[in-house]
């Protein structure tokens, strides 16, 4: 077997890989209301169902560090392709072959574990590679998942128009057709890797790092700020404009996505050009200031542009500080990119729960106002990173 010699190829693969990713994350929830209508699903079920995949991807994150030690990348990057493509496949499949909802639990733990791999095993890929502005390759990998959830959801969108929502189950094997080809693109490029078997620091040496702790903050805090905005901007968009739920989704989740994808590719743009911890903490003033116009200002249209600010404050921050990790622990291995990982994931989960608590106990506006305390830990936080050198 032949293999493709330029690490561009790599860089490709993982960009499409994000893509996946982005498919999985999207394309599932479009078909929640049309699961209760078909199925009888509740939305306590519906509920779970997020909980399934939080769950299985936290696990992956935790199991991972040890997998590429044993196993490598090659072989986990094709694998983790397989799990999602074969998760699509069972979404328009299994429901009818089995129990509805376990019909629809199987093929989600299946994409959950590619959705952990490749949450894990891409950016180290991508920092290994022989690149000169690290910093840019990764924000321009995480901008390939923004296009990807609005790829999703315009494509979708514009499916379900054309021909109905009847045909989501073929539209879901035909989504599984990215994850697919990528799994045998991997086969072929070239893989990198960011240390020597057994130079990677260990995760229990890791966790008693003070830098280390400190950027697990970071991911924590990233992870929430992005999530609380992202996740509710639709039902914002919904309440405070009085709008439909197509128009919601397009002026809500996916205006974010191409305002944070574009954000990502002006980071890349600014590498070398500015310190990044410098322009983080701009980001994060920036994203604090979003949060409170969204929260705080009563005129549906100027808290619209709130949301839209946080969009673009907050686009830089993970593969920000995936960079800055990799540049402040340059032998953290794929131990360091796991551990964040899960940090990140761990934020992405409690963010839109926090929100949803206080809204349910207050309203939307003040479970955002209460979730401003994540950009501006960010802020604090990257006050003590500026001194820091490589540890």
């Amino acid at each position: 077997m032949r293999r493709l010699e330029n690490y561009r190829h790599t860089i490709a693969a993982c960009h499409t890989g994000y893509i996946s990713q982005a498919i999985v994350n999207n394309f599932i929830p479009l078909l929640f209301l049309t699961f209760q209508a078909s199925y009888g699903v509740s939305y306590g079920m519906l509920s779970l169902l997020i909980l399934i995949n939080f769950a299985t991807q936290l696990i992956i994150d935790l199991l991972a560090v040890k997998l590429v030690d044993r196993i490598g990348y090659r072989p986990l990057a094709v694998a983790a392709h397989i799990f999602i493509a074969l998760g699509l496949v069972g979404i328009g499949t299994l429901p009818e072959l089995l129990p509805p909802f376990a019909g629809l639990c199987v093929p989600i733990v299946v994409y959950a574990m590619g959705g952990g791999l490749t949450e894990v095993i891409i950016s180290p890929l991508v920092e290994a590679c022989p690149t000169d502005k690290k910093s840019a390759s990764m924000s321009l990998l995480h901008s390939s998942y923004c296009w990807g959830s609005v790829l999703v959801i315009a494509l979708s969108t514009g499916f379900f128009a054309l021909f109905g929502i009847r045909y989501w189950k073929l539209l879901s094997l035909l989504w599984a057709i990215v994850p697919l080809l990528n799994a045998v693109y991997f086969l072929f490029v070239p893989i990198f890797t960011l240390t020597q078997r057994g130079e990677s620091m260990k995760p229990a040496a890791l966790l008693k790092s003070r830098v280390f702790l400190l950027f697990i903050l970071l991911m924590l805090c990233a992870g929430a700020a992005e999530q609380c905005i992202s996740q509710w901007a639709s039902a914002f968009v919904e309440s405070g404009l009085k709008v439909s739920k197509t128009v919601g989704d397009l002026a809500g989740p996916c205006l974010f996505f191409v305002l944070m994808g574009t954000s990502r590719v002006v980071h890349a743009k600014t590498d070398g050009k500015v310190r990044p911890v410098l322009y983080l903490s701009a980001c994060a003033a920036l994203l604090t200031g979003g949060y409170l116009l969204t929260a705080l200002v009563k005129n549906p249209a100027v808290a619209l542009c709130g949301c839209a600010l946080c969009g673009i404050a907050v686009g830089a921050m993970w593969p920000g500080i995936l960079s800055l990790a990799a540049a402040k622990i340059p032998n953290g291995g794929t131990a360091m990119f796991a551990l964040l990982a899960l940090a990140g994931d761990m934020g992405c989960a409690a963010g839109p729960i926090f929100v949803g608590g206080i809204a349910e106990a207050s309203s939307l506006g003040m479970g955002l106002l209460a979730a401003v305390v994540f950009p501006f830990a960010l802020l604090l936080l990257f006050l003590f990173l500026s001194p820091l050198k490589k540890h």
